[in-house]
This record gives structure tokens, C-alpha cells and sequence, in this order.
């Protein structure tokens, strides 16, 4: 399979704005994105056995909503703010059932599985009605980044920017753990309504280094999957990657949807060098940045990039050695 390497403006974040850019509320475009970002796992792939759940395009009716949504915001606002966020994972979940059960798809949301009042077996992330069957959706938004010793291409070389993981690890837990959670007697025993089938929805971005091209990827992977850059922080100085010279800064809960913003929460190259610099002087976590070019008034994200500490990439290869 061969990897587009393409950083023109034909890219995911093109397409996202030209249909979504009317979206002001983040929290709405972030929805939008995972509801018509691309699958991180290809749905019609041998290996998953039918096991990899998908949205499809978003409709009409469902961009309608949207659009509702984004001028009066609030019942989002209220049904997200339930918790504060400091895991991704979890706020993009609240997202999505959000929008599950505005299309009264939703029928449970993290449930959790107990054997006894100590033992936790494992939880569902989503119960959905599908016609007349109930399915389990175990949902995921990842971000990994492709490891470029050239000792391997396979879904194992894809880590986690915190190093926490790495992508081969995660699909294997899904489909070998968490799939199989109804099969648990505890889980059989809790259920009132046996699960007809379980299957993952997987959004994410694929991170590849700026100066390694890839040619390969690892099967299963979706062709059309949203991808960046990655490059350590000392080659970051000879980078020319914005017409404009302008960048952002995006945190965490910012990492999902291309980025809109307006100039003022911009950084030229050189303030964006002090700032990395005096970040990596007490932190080794990367920064992910969005090149951003005007728009009118909006500086929208074209490109994104993770820009790591330069012992990342030997920390990278020992993690991919040495797995915990």
C-alpha cells in the first residue's frame, strides 16, 4: 500500500473545512470530526472478521443538526460538562453519545462490569440498538506516531507521543480483551438482553517523521486515515512548512478536529522556537502544533505536526524493544 505523503492543501483538513467551517463551537466541530473524520481501521479488511464498526457519510439531516447545534449549544455544553475532562478518550465518548442518542441509537454508555463488589471485569464503552439487535461499540480516538529507526513498519512502530502505547498494542487489546466482554459470565449475568454482536469504531490521526518517507503500512490500516508530521524538536528550526509563518499550539482536548482559531492564539516561527524550547527544558512530552493559514478573519489549520524532544526517537525504539 502505498502512504500519500502529500502536505498540499488537498488534504483531510482541506475537506473538513470546506464542508464544516460555518462551525464555530468547538465542541461541534470536534463532533463533526468524528462523526466524518475516516475509520483508523479499514472496515472491509480480512483480519477484522467484520469486527470494525463504521458511520459511514454524514447526511444531510445529521449536518442540519449540526448546524442546530452549533448556533444553540447549550444542551451540549450541559450534557459534556457533567465531568471535568482530562482524558481525551473520555470526552470524544460523551461526544459521541451525544450524537447516539440524538439518532435514539444509545442504549447504555460505560457500563462497567463487576464480579462482586471489588472486581471490575472490564466496561462497555457503548450499547447501540441496530434494527432490532443489540451491539457493543467499543470506541477509541488515538493519536500514534510512526517510529523511524526502518526496523519496522508494522502496527507495533506506531506509538503513542506520551509513549503510553503503541497502535499494535491497543488494536490487540480491543479485539482479543474488550470484544469478547460479553462473553464474561458477569457480564452475561448483568445483561438483560443478549448482545448480538460486538464491533470497533476507531478514529484517530497517523504521525509520520517529516524526513522518512513511507511507502508501507501495516494491513488493516485504512488507506484514507488522517495523517501528520512528526520531527524532533532540533530539526524544527530549519522548518518552513507555512507560507505564512503562523502556528498553533494545540491542547490536548484540541487534538481531534482541524484546528480554527484567529491570529491573536497564533505564534510566529521564532516566538514558537522560544516556546518549545523553554517547554522541553522541563518536560520531555511532545507539542502538537497546526500550521494555520488566513481565511478572512480565521486562521485554519492545513497541516499538524507533533514536534518531540530529541531523545524521543531512541526512547521510542527502546519502548517498541522492550514493551511493559
Amino acid at each position: 500500500m502505498q502512504v500519500p505523503t502529500d502536505h498540499s492543501p488537498q488534504t483531510f483538513q482541506a475537506q473538513f473545512h470546506r464542508r464544516w467551517n460555518h462551525l464555530v463551537d468547538p465542541h461541534v466541530r470536534t463532533l463533526a470530526w468524528l462523526l466524518d473524520a475516516p475509520d483508523l481501521l479499514d472496515p472491509g479488511a480480512e483480519q477484522w472478521s467484520g469486527r470494525i464498526a463504521t458511520l459511514g457519510s454524514v447526511d444531510d439531516d445529521t449536518a442540519a443538526w449540526l448546524t442546530s447545534i452549533d448556533r444553540a449549544p447549550g444542551d451540549l455544553h450541559a450534557f459534556i460538562g457533567l465531568q471535568p475532562f482530562t482524558r481525551l478518550g473520555r470526552y470524544a465518548e460523551k461526544l459521541m453519545a451525544f450524537y447516539l442518542m440524538h439518532r435514539d441509537m444509545l442504549v447504555a454508555h460505560g457500563v462497567q462490569v463487576q464480579a462482586g463488589k471489588n472486581e471490575t471485569i472490564g466496561e462497555f464503552d457503548f450499547l447501540v440498538r441496530q434494527g432490532k439487535d443489540l451491539v457493543h461499540w467499543e470506541f477509541a480516538t488515538k493519536l500514534y506516531l510512526l517510529e523511524s529507526s526502518g526496523h519496522g513498519r508494522h502496527a507495533e512502530y506506531f506509538v503513542g507521543p506520551n509513549l503510553a502505547d503503541t497502535l499494535g498494542a491497543k488494536v490487540r487489546k480491543i479485539m482479543e480483551r474488550q470484544l469478547s466482554l460479553s462473553q464474561h459470565p458477569a457480564a452475561r449475568q448483568q445483561l438483560t438482553e443478549q448482545i448480538a454482536f460486538a464491533q470497533a469504531l476507531v478514529k484517530g490521526w497517523l504521525f509520520y517523521h517529516r524526513q522518512t518517507p513511507v511507502t508501507e503500512l501495516p494491513q488493516g490500516i485504512a488507506r484514507a486515515h488522517c495523517r501528520g508530521f512528526w520531527l524532533e524538536q532540533k530539526d524544527f528550526g530549519e522548518f518552513s512548512g507555512s507560507e505564512t509563518g503562523r502556528y498553533a499550539v494545540l491542547p490536548r482536548l484540541s487534538w481531534l478536529a482541524p484546528a480554527k482559531t484567529s491570529i491573536e492564539n497564533t505564534l510566529d516561527s521564532a516566538d514558537l522556537n522560544l516556546l518549545l524550547a523553554s517547554h522541553f527544558e522541563q518536560h520531555r512530552t511532545p507539542v502538537l502544533i497546526a500550521i494555520v493559514e488566513p481565511d478572512g478573519k480565521d486562521m485554519l489549520e492545513m497541516d499538524r505536526g507533533f514536534i518531540v524532544p530529541d531523545d524521543w526517537r531512541s526512547r521510542a525504539e527502546s519502548r517498541i524493544a522492550h514493551p511493559a
